[in-house]
């Protein structure tokens, strides 16, 4: 089993290393000319990027937490229903979790604007 991962990792960093697409590397672009922007515009981009993805990790921290206790207070009080409880609640995890990566891109897309 070690010999067979041994054998494709090799196959794999060769393919890697020989590959052409490593040579075709593209110019580098030219400068983006930017129309000049307040100082105060540009400061109150970036204070509103980072206090939402601020805000936006800090109730998605709480609404995890809340989360997860409710559902471990659920299956102490009623242990036979740990599988019925325990989908859903990771569903809803990934739920919050993903309002939170919005708010990330939205604050990545406010920094561009800088």
């Amino acid at each position: 089993m070690v010999r067979r991962i041994g054998k494709v990792l090799t196959i794999v960093s060769i393919a890697i290393i020989a590959s052409p697409l490593l040579a075709m590397a593209a110019e580098a672009a030219p400068p983006v000319v930017r129309l000049t922007a307040s100082p105060l515009s540009v400061g109150l981009i970036a204070l509103a990027a980072n206090l939402g993805v601020g805000i936006a990790a800090f109730g998605s921290a709480l609404a995890q937490g809340r989360m997860a206790a409710s559902a471990m207070e659920s299956i102490g009080r009623n242990p036979n229903a740990a599988g019925q409880i325990f989908t859903p609640m990771l569903l809803g995890l990934a739920f919050i979790e993903a309002l939170t990566l919005y708010a990330l891109v939205i604050g990545y897309l406010l920094q561009a604007k800088i």
